[in-house]
């Protein structure tokens, strides 16, 4: 992982790592300890860890992160009875009444999986001193500056650019083929809110697709939910009656992937694969792998070093990574391809928001102010392009991605 510092943008790297890695070198660049830390250290004090998700297992995004939880607790041999997981722990109240429970389990450090966990979490970080905090895609812990609060994502939009690349290879067979719907081809993308998170996700994976078919278009529908799977098929649905020839989204039930399967549309999923339930329709799915972060946290809370208020991870460090490819679905060379793009991504010779590869209102951009210390107001506080490109998630690990560019239409904005 890498800990973000805003002011002068300093890194200090975790790169290649597997989680077993991170914990291994998590002192040497963290600083403010001294010794090996290691997942042993952990597992022979009997540390105790608590995870607290916003759904259970049969959300494709909490499972994602339950499954990282358990890899990183069987990297540092912690034993089942020393870790616990609060699942359906929606974002109000609950979420404080559960970081407290954990910390009265004798927790040391409690993660959370949702966004509008955040500010319960910090609710508890300031009621309990002595035990960590790590909410995952939050946005706060660089302006509270809560020594035991501390914020974490991955630059998830590489994965999605690198699936978008993906769903245009299949868009270019099938437009070879004359299979597409329209003259031109059209994409459909079911996300849940009107977030920047899910504006960045949609955005990167409609410029992977771009790449590949300039002349691609992309409708969004939302649901005004992280996981409705009822609605999230009605979406999937709506954008398929609209003239979609692939489909892929921000949400996270099976939803969109099983109107797609009924349908015979290829579909592009996220967090995980589905090609067991929609073998004739899954390509390819992009996911962040939360085991680094996971270790690395425990190891630093362990020993006593600061691992910082706010870190991120990325394809170079394992943290964001591709499903298997389903070669039934996905086009000819498309693993191939991935892996020219993906190389270009980790050695900075291509940026996933090249301002030169969109526009907005016609008009291609120079300089735009995001909001990254977050006010209430959400107004513009940080220079975010340079150098040609939008820097995503360079002054803090959250998105705040937030232009429409030319290409998508949005169909409802109400959430």
């Amino acid at each position: 992982m890498k800990n973000l510092d805003k002011t002068n943008m300093s890194r200090r790297s975790f790169l290649g790592l597997g989680a077993t890695g991170a914990a291994a070198l998590s002192l040497a660049a963290c600083g403010g300890g001294s010794g090996d830390a290691s997942g042993s250290d952990a597992a022979a004090n009997g540390m105790k860890v608590g995870l607290i998700c916003l759904h259970d297992e049969n959300s494709t995004y909490d499972l994602n992160f339950i499954n990282g939880f358990k890899e990183a607790m069987k990297e540092n041999g912690i034993a089942e009875e020393n870790y616990l997981i609060k699942t359906n722990i929606d974002e109000s109240d609950a979420c404080y009444d559960a970081a407290a429970e954990l910390v009265d389990a004798g927790c040391k450090i409690v993660f959370a999986d949702s966004f509008g966990h955040e500010d319960y979490m910090i609710q508890a970080a300031k009621e309990f001193p002595e035990v960590h905090f790590c909410h995952a895609t939050g946005t706060k812990a660089h302006t509270e500056k809560l020594s035991n609060f501390h914020n974490a994502f991955s630059a998830i939009y590489e994965g999605r650019y690198l699936a978008g690349v993906a769903a245009g290879l299949k868009l270019q067979e099938l437009a070879e083929a004359g299979k597409l719907k329209g003259k031109t081809p059209k994409m459909g993308y079911v996300g849940a809110y009107t977030y920047a998170e899910v504006v960045s996700g949609y955005t990167s994976f409609f410029l992977g697709a771009k790449s590949i078919v300039p002349d691609v278009t992309m409708d969004v529908t939302f649901t005004g939910s992280w996981y409705d799977e009822t609605a999230e098929k009605e979406g999937a649905n709506k954008l398929i009656d609209g003239g979609a020839d692939l489909i892929s989204q921000h949400a996270d039930s099976m939803g969109a992937p099983t109107a797609c399967e009924n349908a015979g549309i290829p579909n592009v999923s996220y967090n995980g694969s589905t090609i067991d339930a929609c073998p004739k329709t899954f390509i390819v799915s992009s996911r962040i792998n939360w085991a680094p972060y996971y270790t690395e946290a425990i190891a630093a809370v362990e020993t006593g070093a600061d691992f910082g208020s706010d870190s991120i991870g990325n394809l170079e460090t394992g943290a964001v990574e591709l499903t298997d490819i389903n070669e039934a679905v996905a086009a000819k060379g498309t693993a191939e391809k991935l892996e020219e793009v993906k190389a270009k991504l980790i050695d900075g010779s291509l940026h996933v928001f090249d301002t030169s590869t969109f526009t907005v209102d016609g008009k291609k951009l120079d300089s735009y102010e995001a909001d990254v210390d977050t006010d209430a107001d959400y107004t513009p506080d940080t220079e975010v392009i340079s150098e040609g490109y939008f820097h995503e998630s360079e002054y803090r690990s959250a998105p705040y991605f937030d232009l429409q560019i030319d290409g998508i239409e949005l169909l409802d904005q109400k959430y």
